[in-house]
């Protein structure tokens, strides 16, 4: 059995001072900054990836400390775990990672920590079943959850079902952090990659009242004529 000493001592091998002093301000660790308080060892992720896979079987009671720590890059090995354990996992195993997801998840809190977790594990295990738990954090006070919420459609996306994202982008539109516009608007550019009228079907009676970093990170892909006719509101 993987040791939770082992594994930290792993992650402090691959620690630049350098790296983590760069990612600091990256993430907006300062007072009054989403990501405040916030400590990083200065470790890439494909290097905490490489460490994750070689402490798959750790203990989840050894995970749930990584998910307490205040450590950025200790967070992100739990969650990698427990990607990885999903993926892997039959249906009993993909559940109990999944409802352990849940439980944990007031530490699921940085982009970053969403965005290599929620579709592959809450998003991959909704396919197919009742939605309403995204509705649910659609409407939550933390931002963090907000995100979960959208960014997990994209399974969704890639099983050619985009009514969650349209339905959840509609519900985000009034949402006031740039962070939230981001993703909904990174999740109808995945729609539109798939099926372009799909995405200006929807759009085109909406896309005036979008706060303007969604509506740009929708329509990234469309040609510079059409892009152009969304930003001056005349598409």
């Amino acid at each position: 059995m993987a040791s939770l000493a082992a594994l930290r001592r792993r992650l402090r091998q691959q620690a630049s001072g350098a790296k983590a002093k760069v990612l600091q301000r990256f993430f907006r660790t300062g007072p009054g900054e989403y990501g405040e308080g916030d400590i990083f060892l200065g470790v890439t992720v494909p290097q905490t990836r490489a460490v994750a896979r070689q402490f798959t079987d750790l203990a989840l009671a050894d995970v749930a400390r990584l998910l307490s720590s205040a450590i950025h890059e200790e967070r992100l090995c739990a969650l990698l775990i427990l990607v990885h354990r999903f993926q892997i996992g039959d249906e009993r195993e993909q559940y109990r990672v999944f409802q352990f997801y849940l439980r944990h998840l007031r530490r699921v809190n940085n982009w970053d920590l969403v965005d290599l977790s929620a579709v592959n594990i809450v998003g991959a295990y909704l396919v197919g079943r009742p939605t309403a738990l995204l509705a649910r954090l659609a409407q939550s006070r933390n931002v963090w959850e907000r995100r979960v919420a959208i960014v997990a459609t994209f399974a969704f996306i890639r099983a050619g079902r985009f009514r969650p994202t349209f339905t959840l982008a509609q519900v985000l539109m009034a949402d006031r952090h740039d962070l939230i516009h981001k993703a909904v608007g990174w999740m109808l550019r995945e729609v539109g990659k798939r099926d372009a009228a799909a995405l200006e079907s929807w759009l085109r009676p909406r896309y005036q009242k979008m706060p303007r970093t969604m509506l740009r990170y929708a329509i990234e892909r469309f040609p510079p004529p059409r892009r152009r006719a969304y930003l001056a509101g005349t598409a």
